[in-house]
């Protein structure tokens, strides 16, 4: 045997014997990777939360809008609106970030739910104007049952079909509601926090119905004890049962029975850089302290054309109502958000409005409406004997126009335009006085 036959011999051995210890040693298996299942049983977006069966949808959106609000002018020269360069309109841009988290999973008392949203909204944003995120709802679901912080169940499926919505009582709340559906009807019963510390909480019920042609609603609530407002017209400021503070215009109720008293409580007299007049729409004038309003809305679909809807609403409040609000007036930073800066959320006594949507395939125009009256307005005499003086009610309409358009997947814009009016009915030698405003906004939205 040559040299070359040897080491071929032994290499080959040598092969063999590490081929057999390799056979014989343990190699670990890799983890099977675990990859992010689609849920499609509530629709889009959701995904199993790896591990669980829990389906969690995270979305949202940024805005940028650009927002211009011209005076707001009376018929003797009053003008509500100053800039600070000292014009008589305002204009400026506003970014909107929201995020919306959902969790939902089948159990056997029925879908358990958890959903959460926060947005951040800076208001003029020059000069580093940073802004904090804010919970803007949270509440549980259980079945039928609900319990949270979020609209208040007099809001759900209410307003109209522009941006600026109009709606009547456009407020959050905590609350627990129960809703019984079947074949198209709802019906719900909800307890909503009043915030006035006792153990009466509000109580809203909902009927409704929805099928192929639009649907219903029918509203009701029971305010068990209606707060305070604010601003000039604001929401009632003179309350029953409760004594305004010196920080608005209002009384020092002496003897606690709610009712302001001539020579008895103490009036507070307060002016504000918008108006030195101090008044308030919607005084309570008896010791009850609650209030009840009815409100009712349909909606329409392909009735006048394909990609079309019609919507009516109507209200009617038999007291000054938290509930019973709308907002007319606007800054730059509130235009299209249905809320008024300077007088207040005005109480309305009835309202009833419609609007109208279209869609053209990318493009959507919409138009709105409201007409309404709203609560006496009362004011303090500035001398003695200090007595409380109906001044009259008022007339108030609002109208609301815009165009959107879908750029492309996923971005849209939005121009819209409003004009609004509020005709106070002068009584015991008041003035009659309107005030009028019109606004408008143009908005990006990148939504995700």
């Amino acid at each position: 045997m040559n040299i070359k036959s040897l080491l071929l011999g032994s290499a080959a051995a040598l092969v063999a014997v590490t081929g057999a210890r390799a056979a014989d040693m343990i190699v670990p298996m890799e983890e099977p990777a675990e990859y992010v299942r689609v849920c499609d049983v509530y629709g889009t977006g959701f995904h199993y939360i790896p591990g669980t069966e829990t389906c969690l949808s995270i979305n949202g959106y940024v805005r940028f809008k650009y927002a211009v609000a011209g005076p707001i002018e009376g018929d003797f020269g009053d003008n509500f609106l100053r800039n600070a360069e000292g014009d008589d309109y305002q204009a400026g841009s506003q970014v909107r970030v929201r995020l919306n988290f959902d969790a939902r999973e089948e159990t056997e008392l029925g879908t358990l739910r958890a959903a959460a949203r926060i947005q951040a909204n800076n208001t003029f944003g020059a000069y580093s104007n940073d802004a904090d995120y804010r919970m803007d709802y949270g509440f549980i679901q259980l079945g039928g049952l609900t319990m949270g912080y979020l609209d208040s169940l007099f809001t759900e499926d209410d307003g109209l079909l522009t941006d600026s919505d109009l709606p009547i009582g456009d407020i959050q709340t905590n609350r627990v509601s129960y809703t019984f559906a079947a074949a198209g009807l709802n019906a719900t019963i909800g307890l909503e926090d009043d915030g006035s510390g006792d153990f009466a909480p509000n109580v809203v019920a909902k009927l409704g119905y929805t099928g192929g042609f639009g649907g219903f609603n029918l509203y009701g609530v029971y305010e068990e004890s209606v707060g305070q407002g604010g601003g000039v017209f604001g929401s009632p400021a003179f309350t029953r049962g409760t004594a305004a503070s010196s920080s608005r215009t209002g009384f020092i109720d002496v003897n606690g029975n709610g009712v302001f008293n001539p020579g008895i409580d103490t009036p507070v007299l307060t002016s504000t850089s918008a108006t030195a007049a101090s008044s308030t729409f919607g005084v309570l004038t008896d010791s009850d302290a609650d209030a009840f309003v009815l409100k009712g809305n349909a909606s329409l679909k392909d009735i006048i054309a394909a990609d079309s809807e019609l919507k009516f609403e109507g209200s009617y409040a038999f007291d000054p109502s938290n509930y019973s609000t709308i907002g007319l007036f606007n800054n730059a930073s509130t235009v299209g958000n249905n809320t008024d800066p300077f007088f207040g959320d005005v109480p309305v006594e009835w309202m009833v409005g419609a609007g109208y949507a279209q869609a053209f395939g990318k493009l959507g125009v919409a138009v709105a409406g409201v007409y309404g009256e709203t609560f006496d307005n009362f004011t303090f005499n500035t001398v003695a004997p200090f007595s409380l003086v109906n001044t009259g009610n008022a007339d108030f309409y609002k109208l609301v126009g815009n165009v959107g358009y879908e750029i492309t997947s996923n971005f849209d814009m939005l121009a819209e335009v409003s004009y609004t009016s509020l005709d106070n009915d002068g009584q015991n030698g008041f003035r009659d006085n309107e005030f009028d405003q019109t606004a408008g906004f143009v908005q990006f939205v990148r939504s995700f």
